[in-house]
């Protein structure tokens, strides 16, 4: 019985020992080090952060993603300082929003510009779990008969519009499918135009570049609506990195540490308006 307890003891032992090694593994799978030394970048030692060209508010503001000012300046850094780099380590380049999602090698650690993760992009690019989940607004005059609507069926049979290769369009093809197929837009100002000859009801735009669209791009125009979102339909922003990147393990566990701390949460807080008094169209 001794020998037998003894045995039993020693066992143990060594499990709390196997045990204790796999704690003390870092946070990616299969135990990759995530010390910066050991981190495969563009330039050793720099994170390499790319955003667009311009980078608009509230994401980036003064087209200045060095100052820290907007919520996506401000997360690049919260994440690129959970990482272990400093702020004099982290180094901007610019990149066009297509460009970016090309096949072929990248000049950048990760690209943040509002990309939302879709099946189709991560084919040829890899994303870090989401930083960001938005919804989808109405913009408009306050004279659209889009004013008064409370329900998605409600908006089937009036003229919407979206730029271009965005959420905002794939949720009008998607969720709302109305009866006339939505109008296309290349950028924002044509889109206006639009607005503007009443050839459509209401643009679409996800809810912080509705914001920052009603204050700054369209004058007159107003968030008519904040559009519910399906679970199905949600839309995720992530981090965009090259294919099969390394590093992929890496941003998601700092991610990790900082949507548990609450960082992510009050970053959106400071810099991305709620929707407030706004009305919600039930799907």
């Amino acid at each position: 019985m001794k020998r037998s307890l003894i045995g039993l003891l020693s066992m143990s032992l060594i499990l709390a020992a196997c045990l204790g090694d796999d704690a003390g593994s870092t946070d990616p799978a299969l135990g990759d080090s995530c010390a910066i030394e050991d981190l495969a970048l563009v330039t050793p030692g720099t994170l390499t952060i790319a955003t667009g060209e311009p980078a608009f508010p509230p994401y980036v503001i003064d087209d200045d993603p060095t100052n820290k000012q907007g919520f996506e300046a401000a997360v690049a850094y919260a994440v690129a300082n959970e990482m272990g780099f400093t702020d004099d380590q982290v180094v901007w380049t610019r990149t066009g929003f297509d460009d970016a999602i090309a096949v072929g090698p990248k000049d950048f650690d990760f690209n943040i510009q509002q990309y939302s993760i879709t099946e189709a992009r991560e084919e040829v690019v890899d994303f870090s779990d989401p930083y960001y989940e938005t919804s989808q607004a109405l913009v408009g005059y306050s004279d659209s008969a889009v004013v008064g609507a409370t329900s998605i069926d409600d908006l089937k049979g009036l003229k919407l519009g979206a730029q271009i290769g965005t959420t905002s369009l794939a949720y009008i093809e998607d969720v709302i499918q109305p009866d006339e197929p939505a109008a296309v837009y290349d950028d924002n100002v044509a889109a206006k135009s639009a607005l503007d000859a009443k050839q459509v009801d209401a643009l679409v735009f996800d809810l912080p570049t509705a914001y920052f669209v009603t204050a700054v791009e369209i004058e007159g125009s107003e968030i008519i609506g904040v559009l519910e979102t399906p679970d199905d339909s949600a839309d995720f922003f992530g981090l965009l990195m090259a294919n099969d990147s390394p590093l992929r393990n890496c941003v998601n566990a700092a991610l990790g540490r900082l949507r548990d701390a609450g960082t992510l949460d009050a970053l959106a807080d400071e810099w991305l308006q709620s929707a407030g008094d706004i009305p919600t169209i039930s799907s």
